[in-house]
């Protein structure tokens, strides 16, 4: 987890400080906000990203798997067990791979819940955030030309060559509307007689599907295409779903746009070798591309593996992240499953499978070498009647139609996320992340889950709401991935996007796309996203720069991807992990943004101090 909360005016850690006064509880003092905000510290598993093959090795070879374990698996109140065999099973005895309570988690919730809710404490947050606003205001009229001096200095190194990552792109959207109508004529010029679509028993070549949508590849272009997000779709995530649809068309999202299909995803895989193929050639761009998994079947899985595989679409700019859309309700209705825990095991199973027994399941081990992370996705308006609490029912007796509430998502998919990621380091393997969707629109508890169970999280808009809560993230330096521009074309328009703010403030903001396909004009989307950023609210040079090193410390790159990206000592805080030849951030910038920081924390510390001694006294 980047949330490391390290060195704070010397050797002794911040953990350490402030867990000296945390055995004392009082009514939501700045005590709390240190040490809640340390709570998802300790929870959060971090993440050992594989690193990206050498030259000339096969990304996608089956030699060296690790051997088989045969550990016996089973679902448990939502949560996968591992038991080293039969025996141990039926003593119901599993390994000892930790994983949160519930009850603990129901707990922390409740009080964050409390916390923002409390009058004196958002006085006080609100105050803190407006002194660090002003602070950088102060910082930027000393300091500006400083920077730019500093950066002036550094050879060959500027805003283009800096390394940046698209941290929060969907796959299925990852190209502009150009290019999608190219490609789509360009195959039907070359490949118009070739079955691609098997439609109630019947076969259909790529020209008879055209034909029954009565159009002409020739005469389309990107207005009829129909794939842009504009003010018809603002706070209608339903028509923002349906822009999927090329021309309106299931049939070509099918067609283009899915992996499981009767062409087995090849048009697809094309699309996406063709962006990877741009990002490989301006070389200092990279992506995650988020691919999902919905939890109807356990199949699922081996069939996204053999695509990746048998398409070869491997690149050393890609990192792949698993989103698992929030539709239990849809599935429930169609009777596709009995209830929430047979979704979870669908989801989460097999990857248990495939690390426990690799040589059994080669295709999802080898794939899994690649994914860096999951994500909860779905429209975050959608109001559910439940709340979540520790009565709430366990997955495997929740049966009715009704979705689960956002919060029982994330607490069901980061705690089988911690006991995989514990059984995957024992065995030498990568790990992931918990990137969830969060903050774009719905309740503020989103952002309070995401924040006791999140690695980062996307979007972000609603921290501006809650005071108590922006300083919190504030303080445990929580990653978030902005996207602007499909906010302005969703929930809330460009120029009232708190991006700025946030960045001005010194929370770990990153800028990424969403959807080029939907919101871009350009073959380099993510560097439009910077450009448009830029001119609207004048970011200097050195904002673009560290707005670009958030995103690769957020990001699912390898520790050693990192070190050359970053440099050597990247880890460490303020400016001495910052290689400016490297990154193109001024060391005047790293040493204002850590030196403000560890005020912050020094001034909760003195607090915690004063009450403690008061305490005594008492």
């Amino acid at each position: 987890s980047q949330r490391s909360l390290q060195s704070f005016r010397g050797s002794q850690s911040v953990e350490t400080i402030c867990g000296e006064y945390s055995t004392r509880h009082s009514t939501y003092s700045t005590r709390q906000l240190s040490t809640l905000c340390l709570f998802s510290v300790s929870i959060s598993s971090s993440a050992e990203m594989y690193p990206c093959p050498g030259e000339g090795e096969d990304p996608y070879s089956v030699k060296d798997i690790p051997e088989d374990l045969n550990y016996m698996l089973q679902l448990k109140d939502g949560i996968v067990n591992v038991y080293d065999n039969a025996e141990a099973l039926e003593k119901k005895q599993p390994r000892s791979l930790p994983y949160p309570d519930l009850e603990t988690f129901a707990i922390e919730l409740s009080h964050v819940l409390a916390m923002i809710a409390d009058g004196p404490t958002k006085t006080y947050c609100h105050r803190r955030l407006n002194f660090i606003a002003s602070k950088f205001y102060l910082h930027e009229m000393l300091n500006e030309m400083d920077e730019l001096k500093e950066l002036k200095k550094v050879p060959h190194r500027d805003f283009y060559n800096v390394r940046k990552v698209d941290t929060h792109i969907h796959a299925a959207a990852c190209m502009n509307q150009k290019h999608l109508l190219n490609f789509i004529q360009t195959t039907y010029k070359t490949e118009a007689d070739r079955v691609v679509l098997e439609k109630n028993g019947q076969k259909l070549t790529l020209k008879q599907v055209f034909d029954n949508l009565a159009m002409d590849p020739y005469n389309l272009t990107v207005d009829s295409l129909d794939v842009h997000a504009g003010r018809q779709t603002f706070h209608r995530f339903d028509k923002f779903n349906s822009k999927y649809n090329p021309v309106g068309a299931s049939e070509l999202r099918e067609i283009y746009l899915k992996t499981d299909n009767y062409i087995e995803g090849e048009y697809f895989a094309r699309i996406v070798k063709e962006v990877a193929q741009e990002l490989e050639t301006s070389k200092y761009q990279y992506a995650e591309p988020r691919m999902s998994i919905y939890g109807r079947c356990p199949g699922e899985w081996k069939s996204l593996a053999s695509w990746f595989i048998q398409q070869k679409v491997h690149s050393p700019n890609l990192r792949w992240i698993i989103q698992v859309p929030r539709i239990y309700d849809i599935f429930k209705l169609k009777k596709i499953i009995p209830n929430f825990a047979k979704m979870l095991e669908n989801i989460f199973l097999p990857l248990f499978e495939a690390t426990v027994n690799p040589q059994k399941n080669k295709e999802i081990h080898v794939f899994l070498k690649y994914v860096t992370g999951f994500d909860s996705v779905d429209d975050e308006s959608k109001h559910s009647d439940h709340m979540f609490s520790y009565n709430s029912p366990k997955p495997e007796v929740w049966t009715s139609n009704d979705n689960p509430p956002y919060t029982y998502y994330l607490f069901y998919m980061y705690a089988n996320i911690m006991v995989l990621n514990n059984l995957r380091k024992e065995r030498g393997l990568n790990t992931f992340q918990f990137r969830p969707h969060c903050g774009e629109a719905g309740s503020i508890t989103h952002l309070v889950s995401a924040f006791l169970t999140a690695d980062n999280i996307s979007h972000g808009l609603n921290l501006k709401k809650s005071p108590v809560l922006q300083y919190l993230y504030y303080l445990a330096q929580v990653p978030i991935a902005m996207s602007p521009l499909s906010n302005n074309s969703l929930f809330l328009e460009y120029s009232k996007n708190p991006l700025k703010e946030f960045l001005q403030k010194g929370l770990c903001v990153s800028l990424s796309t969403d959807d080029p396909m939907q919101f871009h004009y350009t073959k380099e989307a993510l560097m439009e996203e910077y450009a448009i950023a830029a001119q609207l609210w004048k970011l200097t040079t050195c904002d673009l720069c560290e707005i670009a090193r958030n995103s690769v410390l957020q990001s699912g790159l390898s520790h050693e991807e990192k070190k050359h990206f970053l440099g050597h000592n990247y880890l460490q805080d303020g400016p001495g992990g910052n290689d400016i030849r490297r990154t193109n951030v001024a060391q005047i910038r790293m040493a204002y943004r850590y030196e403000t920081l560890c005020n912050e924390l020094s001034f909760l510390v003195d607090a915690m101090k004063t009450e403690a001694s008061g305490t005594q006294a008492d």
